[in-house]
């Protein structure tokens, strides 16, 4: 089930959870997962258009821990790279 927070291309989803490094937020664009997995993936909060903050990661990098609608979630490497998201630009500080 693709499930899209938005109208863009595909194309022009380049990233994905796994992409974000701890302390990097990004706002959820779509769900390529099959249909069961994706709506429980949206009952913990996981909804297009909602903001994603990556957080710590267990050794090795699997599974990792991810910010979303208030709570921690950790998710597998797989999972995660299903998950396509469009990045937050940075804000720079006005002099």
């Amino acid at each position: 089930m693709q499930l899209s927070g938005n109208k863009i291309q595909p194309e022009a989803f380049s990233a994905t959870l796994m992409d974000l490094r701890r302390g990097d937020a990004a706002i959820l664009d779509r769900i390529d997962l099959p249909g069961d997995d994706a709506r429980r993936l949206m009952e913990m909060g996981f909804l297009p258009g909602t903001r994603v903050t990556a957080g710590r990661s267990a050794p090795g990098g699997d599974p990792q821990v991810f910010q979303v609608d208030g709570s921690e979630v950790a998710l597998r490497r797989e999972t995660a790279r299903r998950l396509k998201v469009r990045l937050e630009k940075k804000k720079t500080p006005r002099a």
